[in-house]
């Protein structure tokens, strides 16, 4: 038993020291359809949508991330200023760690679905301590200007997991744009027995039956990973301006995600007491 507890010590160890190499590896920032662009890392992905009236801006990634972010929108043309409305996917740090510190900066409204204000809000070590301005719930609207985006609560990643959904114009044609928030089941998570998270596994299950119904033809998510961004972005850049119009790599990614849960609820219910490795 002792011996196990190291390995998985050690495991946990390494895991933690080595993330994954895309996480601040800088790219260029690029137009993704009409007024939406991606403002983010290699692989932790930051939205942009530009508005007369200010830009909403949509995760920031590690608060060691902003000055990153910062250049991006600035390289777009746009000013970090400007930023308006700041909204995130789901409350882990690697996609809100930095909103207090853009808050500050920009004096933005920060917007979170009510389940995930109070980790948010937290100042516990590696939480932003951000203050939110607006509280959301499922089916709010956010507008500013001509843009509008809907927060549909997607939770089991996190319990306030927000996916969201705006269209875009392109060449006259209105796009619809789905922003995943994670629909993955993480190491350590435990589905059958959760005493700090009992619905765990039924939310998990709701949110596939939601990502499901959404109309999709613009697939995006919080990892550029969920929807291939670098292969598509070679193709984007070699001239096929509808890279990243993808309705069926959506539906795929929701079916393989799902049955991946499934599995591991099954497989959990089997053997209580053993999260995901």
């Amino acid at each position: 038993m002792k011996s196990s507890l190291i390995a998985l010590f050690l495991f946990a160890t390494v895991t933690f020291a080595q993330p994954n190499p895309d996480w601040h590896r800088a790219i260029a920032p690029f137009r993704i359809a009409g007024n939406l662009y991606y403002v983010g890392t290699a692989d932790l992905a930051i939205y942009l949508v530009h508005t007369p009236q200010g830009n909403i801006v949509i995760n920031t990634n590690f608060e060691q991330d902003v000055p990153a972010l910062k250049k991006s929108i600035e390289q777009l043309g746009f000013k970090y200023a400007d930023t308006a409305d700041l909204l995130i996917s789901h409350a882990h740090g690697d996609h809100d760690g930095g909103v207090g510190l853009v808050q500050r900066e920009t004096h933005a409204k920060l917007m979170v679905m009510a389940q995930d204000v109070p980790d948010v809000e937290s100042t516990a070590k590696g939480r932003p301590g951000a203050h939110v301005d607006r509280v959301l719930h499922d089916g709010d609207v956010v507008e500013l200007g001509d843009a509008k985006l809907t927060a549909h609560l997607t939770p089991g990643h996190t319990k306030g997991c927000t996916t969201w959904t705006m269209q875009a114009n392109e060449g006259g044609r209105n796009l619809n744009v789905v922003i995943i928030g994670s629909p993955n089941v993480n190491a350590g998570y435990y589905l059958v027995g959760n005493k700090t998270y009992p619905q765990i596994a039924d939310d998990y299950a709701k949110t596939f039956a939601v990502l499901k119904s959404l109309p999709c033809d613009v697939f995006l998510g919080a990892h550029g990973a969920y929807f291939g961004m670098l292969g598509k972005l070679e193709k984007y850049k070699a001239g096929d301006t509808a890279a990243f119009i993808d309705p069926a790599g959506y539906k795929a990614y929701i079916a393989e995600r799902d049955q991946t849960f499934r599995d591991e609820w099954a497989r959990q219910q089997k053997n209580p007491g053993t999260p995901k490795q």
